[in-house]
């Protein structure tokens, strides 16, 4: 997937799913260290918001704008994917009071290069939003195409509404 970060043009290794396609099997690590499959974290619907660095301003935003809606939604599972520690995950998490929504790290980059996604010349994931259902069903998807822009919240929470 073409990309760019500042008007620089980067390629992703890969083209992610598409709407009605199934999340490719991944492994995804914990804030405790533990290694899981995404698919025993998706027991309701769930959006997952890929950032590519959760210290960088616009990851920073995304994330705390989704943690600020996570009450709004009591059937919806919150997640952000970033390529950071799970370590770094959890001193971002205290430094910016994150406690409703749930970071995952794809510091192996398992989830980044099986679906696409993964910037090989950072090292990091490409900013994306996921929507999915109980059976990793891919709903709703926005691949952010230049890297500094936030994604679109009001159409993602929408959506969400609608599965509410």
């Amino acid at each position: 997937m073409q990309i760019t970060r500042l008007s620089t043009p980067l390629s992703t290794n890969g083209q992610p799913p598409k709407v009605g396609e199934i999340l490719p099997d991944l492994k995804i690590e914990k804030a405790d260290g533990s290694i899981v499959n995404l698919s025993e974290l998706i027991n309701k619907p769930t959006l997952i918001s890929v950032v590519p660095d959760i210290n960088t301003s616009v990851c920073s935003i995304s994330t705390k704008r989704f943690n600020s809606e996570v009450d709004k939604y009591d059937n919806i599972n919150f997640y952000t994917i970033s390529t950071n520690s799970p370590s770094d995950q959890r001193n971002w998490c205290a430094a910016e009071g994150v406690v409703k929504m749930e970071l995952l790290s794809d510091e192996k980059f398992d989830f980044g290069k099986k679906m696409g996604l993964f910037i090989e010349k950072m090292g990091l994931d490409s900013r994306s939003i996921w929507i999915v259902d109980t059976n990793q069903k891919i709903l709703y998807q926005e691949l952010i195409v230049e890297m500094t822009n936030e994604p679109n919240y009001d159409a993602a929470l929408a959506f969400l509404d609608t599965l509410n």
